[in-house]
């Protein structure tokens, strides 16, 4: 029985450190994609938008 229950032990610790890395990697992918998607977005602005935005990051700090 005690082979049973280390398994169980195991499979389940494997799955939550499964779960764990995969949200991990997940938040990291969609934090990729988001700087990407802003890069885009940015980059198809006129430059007047483009320099109203800079001067506003320069007033916050």
């Amino acid at each position: 029985m005690e082979i049973g229950i280390i398994g169980i032990v195991i499979a389940v610790v494997s799955g939550l450190g499964s779960f764990v890395l995969g949200r991990w990697l997940s938040t990291r992918r969609r934090q990729k994609k988001a700087v990407q998607a802003r890069a885009v977005a940015e980059a198809g602005q006129s430059r007047q938008v483009r320099r109203a935005r800079e001067r506003e990051r320069q007033r916050k700090g």
